[in-house]
């Protein structure tokens, strides 16, 4: 590969606490050879003027469902690629709810393997902390993670049963795991497709009280004091629960925590008249609660904003309220839908992209989310105003259940580089 030097770029790296205009070598090995306003390239690099562009590190998403194996009619590694690549994201975590389930060496060796050959982006699976998911029985963590399991997560589904929960944090502790736990009690969740409330009552759907994710937050952080391991909350929805994790950081228990762009920037009144596009895990609530959310964005009460990417073919979508499938496409919007919390004036564009970039790669323990010199330069570069209309037809995703179709935003990806290489461009 030949050295490029991109100039005359907004270069954004909250790792560095970095904000100017300047310019980003990169070698022929494909690592951030020099940035700022210094050059130190030679005379036969390839440069690219990005005219005022912003350069970021590029994304990495903690939470995207691939859809490979069993489910490749939804989404596959090559058009997920497609989709993260167009939003700039280079870095993606993916879940383990395939079929078969992500449980066992065989089924991580074929997953890595099979990533390796048809993704474009840096790929890191998770594997399920119990067998089949079904919250009975531990995975074996150590042989998982020898094998590049970079995190252990059920999805959509929660550990009930607070024995096996204590065990698994005090595994996890043991051999320096992270536990990803989707926060939900099951009974008081059973049949619920929407939060509870007046919105709920007036579609006469079955509703679901945040509570049924604060009592799971509640247990856990109660486990992890005796229990200390690498813990993360992969999506809250509610001001009740960032009381519970208010509480819990003030104590000095040591856990991230992480929420839906989807939650960030929509509410239940977006529901409408029977949205199935708009059906997720956890719900859409209250505005109040919305608002919320993005405070405990700005007080570090949060720490990572993910697609949550559910791919859904149309006939799982298009049913009764109640029976459709639970999810929505994200990744290649999260960007832009998270720049609109800036333009809004709801979020420092600082903090955004932090949310988006290094603190996810800290919890994670992964070389990425920074363009500091002799990283990779994986580098996401948008047009900051322009302004644009979420199509799902255009949408690079093999599924179109986006849960935004025709919103308007501002900020737009133009070119992504993965290791150096021009992999997108708009």
């Amino acid at each position: 590969m030949k050295e490029k030097i991109l100039t005359n770029v907004r270069i954004i790296d909250p790792s560095q606490k970095m904000d100017e205009i300047g310019n980003i070598v990169i070698d022929e090995k494909g690592k951030i050879k020099s940035i700022g306003k210094k050059l130190g390239t030679s005379k036969s690099a390839e440069k690219i003027d990005l005219k005022g562009l912003v350069a970021i590190p590029g994304l990495v998403d903690m939470k995207a469902f691939v859809g490979e194996p069993g489910f490749e009619y939804k989404e596959n590694f090559r058009t997920l690629s497609q989709a993260a690549l167009a939003g700039g994201v280079t870095s993606i975590v993916t879940m383990p709810n395939t079929k078969p389930v992500i449980d066992n060496v065989s089924m991580v060796d074929f997953i890595i393997r099979r990533g390796r050959d048809k993704a474009k982006v840096n790929l890191f699976p998770c594997a399920s902390i119990t067998r089949q998911m079904e919250g009975n029985q531990m995975t074996e963590f150590g042989l998982l993670k020898a094998r590049g399991i970079i995190g252990f997560s059920d999805v959509n589904k929660t550990i009930q049963n607070s024995e096996l929960m204590s065990r698994i944090m005090n595994y996890a502790s043991d051999i320096d795991v992270l536990i990803m736990q989707h926060a939900e009690d099951y009974e008081l969740a059973k049949n619920s497709c929407i939060n509870q409330g007046e919105v709920a009552t007036r579609l006469g759907l079955q509703g679901v009280s945040d509570i049924a994710e604060k009592i799971i937050i509640e247990r856990d952080l109660s486990l992890l004091s005796e229990f200390p391991c690498r813990y993360h909350i992969n999506q809250i929805s509610s001001k009740n629960s960032l009381n519970v994790i208010k509480k819990n950081k003030s104590n000095g228990i040591k856990f991230s925590t992480g929420v839906s762009i989807n939650n960030l920037s929509l509410n239940q009144n977006d529901i409408g008249e029977f949205r199935t596009f708009l059906k997720l895990s956890p719900p859409l609530r209250s505005e109040e609660d919305r608002l919320s959310l993005i405070e405990g964005i700005k007080n570090d009460l949060i720490n990572v904003i993910v697609s949550d990417h559910i791919p859904e073919d149309e006939e799982s979508k298009r049913l009764p309220f109640a029976q459709a499938a639970t999810g929505s496409i994200g990744i290649e919007t999260l960007l832009s839908l998270s720049l609109e919390l800036y333009h809004n004036e709801s979020l420092p564009l600082e903090k955004i992209i932090k949310c988006l970039t290094i603190n996810p790669a800290k919890i994670l323990k992964i070389d990425k989310g920074s363009l500091k010199e002799g990283s990779d330069a994986d580098i996401c570069i948008f047009d900051l105003e322009k302004p644009w209309v979420v199509k799902a037809e255009e949408l690079k995703s093999k599924s179109k259940n986006t849960a935004i179709e025709n919103r308007k935003l501002q900020g737009k990806v133009k070119m992504t580089l993965l290791q150096g290489e021009v992999v997108y461009s708009n």
